[in-house]
């Protein structure tokens, strides 16, 4: 019974397999390995065309392409040279933004992980990743020119914001940051061809002596030094060869290169604003495109220079260098050469015996003026375009330069504006209000903040110019928290607001760079309630012929504001020297926090 039962079982297995082997072929039978072999012959045959194709299109392109260039005319060469150019910038672009994620990422969920925020080996290696950041940005800022180190330069003024890694290295994109790309670009013949091109003749016989190496390199333009021929030293600013020249390049390649550029970043910021939707700076570039190009035309620049020595010329410790007009044109700029150190040189500052309260009150001063009066706002004023000398006085002279970049703001802003500085200070809440919200603004006390770039306390009447460490805090972690509402109220803002806010906060780097020694928020208040007043004067239908009306109005209005101040100020004072003398007599207790209100 056993055995027939096991039989039965073999039996059973068998056809199990057998019905298997059925529908499976055998691999020894002929006619299968016939159709494999014709089926790998088939695959084989299939990828042979599909090879050739990638082989003629690897070596057929570039060959109709370098065919087509040496066939055209010599603008649609410059064209394509151009558009190549662009697609490497934004190759080496994105490289550079995925290149620092990836370090960041890396940093901190792999190199940091599970280790305490508070500890020295923490702060070292994020140190070090903030350092091969900013390497990298600069290294690609440099590389790429143009744009991006006007870019990087507008990144320096954020010191409060920025890691100190960031500002350090960035600096060195505010003055001869392309230095040592000079021996690339065939400078000799391509400073020969430009003056050719505009003048007729080359800078040997226009002026006395011409040097062609670069005294200085910034993002759009080169300056050499040079002597007219009567023995005036000049500054020669001609378009950076990076810029329009490989041999022979004309200004169209300046002007397409720059929409190039500007097409790029747009690019780039559409793939951030993909990945961080609330990160949307693309309209910011979109506005701010038709104010950029002005830098490319030094014929504009002059004029903008002769324009802001006219509405400063009251003060006497302002110099503008004087334009030679015969000697200049859309690409070359030449000017009076003036000696002096960057305004942040604080060394050498000293070294001339001058005083840094005086240069920083002089620097917030002249700027203030421009932003709460003239309207006509110097729109890049970083350390490099600001020069600091010894003056008649024997006191702070200052060198306004490079006067490419300019921001009108209207009258009705600079109202605004000006009120809102004087309310903010005398921490007038219905004011704040009142004059944000004719300047568009919604959310006033954000935007107070922003405009003061510190945190604004409403019990506090002083504010100091140097942030605490927990003040430093705030801000950051503000300008992370509240990015949506940041970006509404610039959204909101009248357009030239955004470089006015550029001016505000680059004085503001300047001044701690100087060791903060001015009250810059007194000093503006001041001149925003003189600039009101003068302005109010200059519309009044009374006396418009006498001086004397503006100037009494302006010192009415100056001394009204000093008064409020002053008043609240020793008021709080007055108030403190009672309470404490009261509990110094056991007739009541004080409650610190008041008293630190009261302080």
């Amino acid at each position: 019974l056993l055995t027939a039962a096991s039989l039965c079982f073999q039996l059973r297995l068998c056809r199990h397999h057998l019905a298997l082997l059925k529908k499976c072929s055998s691999p020894l039978n002929p006619q299968m390995l016939l159709r494999r072999s014709f089926s790998s012959h088939r695959s084989v045959r299939s990828h042979r065309p599909l090879r050739k194709l990638l082989i003629g299109v690897s070596v057929g392109v570039p060959l109709v392409v370098g065919v087509k260039y040496f066939v055209s005319d010599p603008k649609d060469q410059r064209r394509m040279r151009i558009l190549v150019e662009g697609v490497g910038r934004f190759c080496r672009s994105l490289y550079v933004g995925l290149l620092i994620s990836v370090d960041y990422w890396w940093t901190s969920n792999v190199v940091l992980r599970g280790m305490d925020e508070s500890s020295a080996a923490y702060t070292a290696a994020m140190s070090a990743c903030h350092q091969r950041a900013a390497d990298s940005m600069v290294d690609g800022a440099v590389q790429n020119g143009g744009l991006y180190i006007k870019l990087g330069q507008g990144l320096c003024a954020f010191n409060h914001l920025l890691p100190p890694e960031y500002t350090r290295t960035l600096q060195v994109l505010e003055d001869k940051a392309l230095n040592r790309r000079y021996k690339e670009v065939g400078n000799l013949v391509g400073v020969d061809a430009l003056f050719q091109e505009d003048f007729s003749t080359t800078p040997d016989k226009m002026f006395k002596t011409f040097d062609y190496e670069p005294v200085a390199a910034a993002s759009l333009a080169q300056v050499h030094k040079a002597e007219l021929h009567d023995g005036t030293p000049v500054a020669v600013k001609l378009i950076s060869q990076l810029w329009s020249y490989k041999a022979n390049v004309q200004y169209i390649d300046l002007r397409d290169r720059f929409d190039g550029d500007i097409r790029t970043l747009e690019i780039l910021l559409d793939i951030v604003k993909f990945m961080h939707p609330s990160f949307g700076f693309r309209w910011v570039l979109k506005d701010l495109k038709g104010t950029l190009a002005q830098e490319l035309d030094f014929e504009n620049e002059g004029r903008n220079s002769e324009r802001c020595a006219e509405e400063l010329k009251h003060f006497k410790f302002i110099v503008v260098p004087k334009v030679f007009w015969d000697q200049t044109s859309k690409r070359v700029l030449t000017a009076e050469y003036c000696e002096g150190c960057k305004i942040n040189n604080v060394d050498e500052i000293k070294r001339q015996g001058l005083s840094l309260k005086d240069t920083a009150d002089k620097l917030i001063r002249t700027f203030a003026e421009q932003i709460f009066y003239t309207g006509f706002i110097h729109a890049d004023p970083h350390p490099g375009n600001v020069l600091v000398r010894q003056g008649p006085d024997k006191k702070a002279e200052l060198v306004l330069l490079d006067h490419g970049l300019y921001e009108c703001l209207s009258k009705s802003d600079r109202v605004a504006l000006c009120q809102l500085w004087r309310s903010i200070i005398l921490r007038d809440e219905a004011g704040m209000k009142r004059y944000s919200n004719e300047l568009g603004v919604k959310d006033y006390f954000l935007f107070c903040e922003m405009l003061l770039q510190r945190p604004i306390s409403m019990r506090e009447l002083t504010l100091g110019n140097i942030l605490s460490r927990e003040e430093t805090s705030y801000m950051r972690n503000m300008a992370v928290n509240h990015f949506d509402s940041i970006m509404q109220v610039l959204k909101s803002l009248p357009r030239p607001m955004l470089l006015v806010f550029r001016n505000i906060n680059t004085v503001r780097c300047i001044n701690i760079t100087l060791g903060a020694p001015v009250d810059r928020y007194f000093v503006m208040a001041k001149c925003a309630v003189r600039g009101w007043g003068k302005t109010r004067a200059d519309e009044a239908a009374l006396l418009p012929s006498l001086k004397i009306f503006q100037w009494v109005w302006s010192f009415w209005e100056n001394l009204k504001f000093e008064c409020a101040l002053r008043s609240e100020m020793a008021m709080m004072s007055l108030t403190r020297s009672l309470l404490q003398l009261l509990s110094y007599c056991g007739i009541i207790t004080v409650d610190p926090e008041v008293y630190q209100y009261l302080k």
